[in-house]
């Protein structure tokens, strides 16, 4: 069904119509959306030369150079960018389209290819031409379908600016965890360091019972065994430590080539009264992941009603007016005016595949989100969980530490007393090294856990020191 109203003032020129017709705009550039996932954190946009001396580098700078160039959170920002850009083409659909053109045609015409023939015809007519001046406007004054896939688009769009809010927590997330990495390398590079000297002491010691004739070579080859598998320990820390240092720097943007040392240290901090099912509604109301997917459930609801909508009436208006003649000089004007009422009859086929395919993804976006709801709780009750071991695990750790070294200092005594021989050193030696290993390594899972639940409570860009220096 078509109505349709047309008034043409001296629509046509001296050679045929002018038609008014607004030629189709091209089709929007397609932009290919990144592929983002946990590993794009690890990476960075790296701008910046490396500088002489060596760089003092705190976890607030780490985390400020982080938000800055980290590949994560920039190809999120593009996304939002890409998605404003769908945004504003939708918009456009709804707004009066208005172009200009300026024709210049030259025709020669074979009248006998026609039919035209006959005594006083010519063969042939011409060259001959127009020049032609016109603006024309379309405008779609109602379109339900096209208003709703607007709306649909503004919430994608701010959807997409609370996934680029939760990817800057998900930065602070990964640098963070990079930076304690390196601050647990360094510690454990220190504590192997210290093992290596008191070996050599123990070395040392043996070297000279033996050589007195007080003490066996056996002694001797035993503290020698010691004294180089501590040190191969500690060459294996201090390279782990490096490579760590080459994953920070990765991850916040530094060059390679820069040197750099940590300046903050993360000593243990309790967090206490924590509170699982407070902290999980916290979370389920702040979380930007959440927000986000709230956003695009809204969306897919309006997309859904767009496609119900194509069913409706559209109501449009196209015209065009300008000047028209053999040249600009002895032109004069023409225009057209139409507005037209659409009504789709058959498209049973289109329509109801339109709506199921909506209704598809308004499903999906809705059991998103309920899964959300879980994800949110249970990284909320797991990072406590981790926090309340961790901090176990420090103070058993701690407790295992003195005693080992008391231990130590035990057999060492009366290794030097000539009551013993050195293995309950040797033995010893191990159960410090062990030791300062597991409380290295409490300290850091309880500082990521604390980490972590910044995360899960949307916290992480803000409260970030609140968490890992405790509350």
């Amino acid at each position: 069904m078509l109505a349709s109203l047309a008034v043409s003032p001296a629509a046509f020129g001296q050679f045929g119509g002018t038609s008014s017709t607004v030629a189709t705009p091209p089709p929007p550039i397609q932009v290919i959306q990144p592929q983002i996932n946990s590993s794009t954190y690890q990476g960075s946009e790296t701008n910046e030369k490396a500088t002489d001396g060596v760089l003092d580098l705190t976890l607030d700078d780490a985390i400020a150079r982080g938000l800055k160039h980290n590949l994560g959170l920039i190809l999120t920002s593009q996304s939002t960018q890409s998605s404003r850009g769908s945004e504003l083409d939708q918009l456009q659909s709804l707004l009066p389209t208005v172009t200009g053109s300026l024709k210049e045609a030259v025709s020669q015409t074979d009248l006998q290819a026609l039919g035209l023939r006959g005594q006083g015809f010519p063969a042939i007519i011409g060259p001959y031409g127009y020049t032609d001046l016109r603006g024309s406007l379309s405008w779609s004054l109602v379109d339900i379908s096209s208003l709703r896939n607007y709306l649909a688009s503004k919430h994608n769009f701010e959807g997409s600016k609370l996934s680029a809010a939760d990817a800057r927590d998900m930065v602070v997330l990964t640098v963070g965890n990079a930076y304690l990495t390196c601050i647990a390398d360094k510690a454990a590079t220190d504590y192997d360091q210290a093992q290596v000297d008191t070996s050599k002491v123990s070395l040392d010691q043996a070297v000279d019972n033996h050589t007195a004739g007080t003490a066996p070579l056996l002694d001797e080859l035993r503290a020698r065994v010691d004294y180089q598998t501590q040190q191969q320990t500690l060459i294996s820390a201090q390279n782990q430590y490096e490579k760590d240092k080459i994953a920070l720097a990765r991850a916040i943007g530094l060059p390679l080539e820069q040197k750099f040392q940590l300046t903050d240290q993360a000593p243990y901090a309790a967090l206490d009264n924590l509170d699982a099912d407070t902290a999980v509604k916290q979370a389920l109301d702040a979380r930007p992941d959440r927000k986000a997917l709230q956003e695009q459930e809204k969306a897919a609801e309006l997309s859904r009603k767009a496609a119900t909508a194509e069913r409706f009436p559209t109501v449009s208006f196209s015209g065009d007016y300008g000047d028209i003649g053999v040249n600009l000089a002895t032109s004069h004007g023409t225009g057209d005016a139409t507005g037209s009422l659409d009504v789709p009859l058959f498209e049973e086929a289109k329509l109801r595949g339109d709506a199921k395919t909506a209704q598809s993804q308004l499903d999906q976006q809705k059991a998103k989100l309920s899964d959300n709801a879980g994800q949110v709780s249970a990284d909320v009750r797991d990072s406590i969980l981790d926090i309340q071991a961790a901090a176990k695990q420090v103070e058993v750790a701690h407790s295992n530490v003195e005693l080992a070294k008391e231990a130590l200092s035990e057999a060492q005594q009366r290794y030097a007393a000539g009551v013993s021989d050195n293995l309950a050193v040797s033995q010893a030696l191990t159960s410090v090294a062990q030791a300062d290993n597991q409380y290295v390594s409490s300290l850091y899972r309880h500082n990521v856990a604390k980490l972590s639940l910044a995360r899960a409570l949307g916290a992480a860009e803000n409260n970030y020191k609140n968490y890992v220096g405790g509350k």
